[in-house]
């Protein structure tokens, strides 16, 4: 007979538990967390005892107005400021890395263009810049407890290694080792599919808090998807599933980065739009900025912004319809340009998944907007680095705070 979970394991489940419930859903009394948890206020008090021993959470007294008479329940907090990680977005034509404090709270962060013809070393030196910078204003005390990559790609689960960018071309750099070898935090750097990434941001922080079973697509200059089965990520075998922007919808169509023809991607993406509406040799307008450019054209009565927009709306919902047959998600959240191309086709991405769906699934499936707009992807690499700490919290905490794992 197999041993059941000692003391031990139950109290580092218990604490993880409660550290992520108040790095989720914000400070509570420890009357609510007895109550949400489903143990006694004793085992509340020595559980955020440790972990405010920890530097990881900090009590106190409730405040402002509606506090009741007699003893009041002290109130947990996240140690923001104190404990972060770092959360890095390459996209294809922007890069992003942002320090983010336990709680989920974004405290500070670098943004800047990326030209197309940027080759990966300059591309690590701008992220490790970036991160360096970020690290330098953290408080004296406080500790980075992970770090997290989202790119617009095929991301190897087993070692983090790149193995098809269509759109973004980093050779063959390993992307996360070279982070983690220059930053000298003693972490390393995980690196994840973007749409992956928007998908677990939006299940624990956005639309879809409370669907455990949700599509997120992203639209870059790709498409991606992201797809939450049973509240967990679905990965596939090696790490690649959720490829949603190769699926095949229209076997004639426009020839895919990919090499195949009528792929999602090649039928919704940014530049299949700008080619409809007349606008893909801009040199001024690219990327989030030209696809929004189209749709507020479609608002004010351009009649070929609008045909563009018909055009992708109707392979968008033929996507849609296949996608809601095979998952029977409760939830469809558009992200990435594609929020704004859905916000723009609503009426035609519904009237072909209506046509295209079986009715059961079809019934009860929501189509929504990402509630986190263009921060998801770096949500989501700050939710998957904060992974490990919530799992194991002190132990965790206890490991990074070593001098040999001061920043160089």
């Amino acid at each position: 007979m197999r041993a059941g979970p000692s003391q031990e394991d139950v109290r580092r489940h218990n604490l993880g538990t409660l550290l992520r419930f108040v790095h989720l859903r914000g400070p509570a009394s420890r009357a609510t967390l007895a109550e949400s948890l489903g143990l006694n206020r004793s085992t509340i008090m020595a559980l955020t005892s440790d972990l405010t021993a920890a530097g990881l959470v900090r009590e106190e007294l409730p405040r402002g107005p509606g506090r009741r008479a007699g003893r009041p329940s002290l109130v947990v907090r996240p140690e923001s400021t104190r404990v972060y990680v770092l959360a890095f977005e390459v996209a294809v034509d922007r890069l992003v890395v942002a320090r983010v404090g336990l709680g989920g709270v974004i405290l500070d962060r670098r943004e800047g263009r990326r030209a197309c013809d940027s080759d990966p070393s300059e591309l690590l030196g701008t992220l490790v810049a970036g991160a360096r910078s970020l690290v330098r204003k953290a408080e004296r005390d406080a500790v980075c407890v992970g770090a997290a990559l989202g790119f617009p790609g095929q991301v190897r689960r087993a070692d983090d290694a790149i193995m098809f960018g269509p759109n973004l071309d980093v050779g063959d750099l390993h992307l996360g080792d070279a982070l983690s070898r220059r930053l000298g935090l003693g972490i390393p750097v995980s690196v994840c599919n973007d749409a992956n990434l928007g998908a677990l941001a939006e299940h624990e922080r956005g639309t879809g808090v409370g669907c455990d079973n949700l599509i997120y697509l992203h639209g870059d200059v790709g498409v991606g998807g992201g797809i939450i089965v049973g509240g967990r990520l679905l990965g596939g075998d090696e790490g690649f599933g959720g490829e949603v922007g190769h699926m095949v919808v229209n076997p004639g169509g426009r020839r895919c980065a990919c090499g195949a023809k009528g792929c999602l991607e090649a039928e919704v993406g940014e530049r299949t739009l700008l080619f409809h509406a007349g606008r893909e040799e801009r040199p001024d307008q690219a990327g989030r900025d030209a696809v929004r450019a189209v749709v507020d054209a479609a608002d004010r009565g351009d009649i070929v912004a609008r045909e563009a927009l018909h055009r992708v709306g109707t392979w968008l919902g033929l996507g849609v319809a296949n996608l809601v047959n095979i998952f029977n998600p409760g939830l469809v959240v558009f992200g990435g340009t594609l929020r704004d191309i859905y916000l723009g086709a609503a009426a035609q991405v519904r009237s072909v998944l209506a046509q295209g769906a079986l009715a059961a699934p079809r019934d009860k499936v929501r189509l929504r907007t990402a509630a986190l707009g263009d921060d998801t992807t770096l949500v989501g690499a700050a939710e998957f680095a904060f992974a490990e700490v919530l799992g194991d919290p002190v132990q965790v905490l206890a490991r990074l705070r070593t001098p040999e794992n001061e920043p160089v």
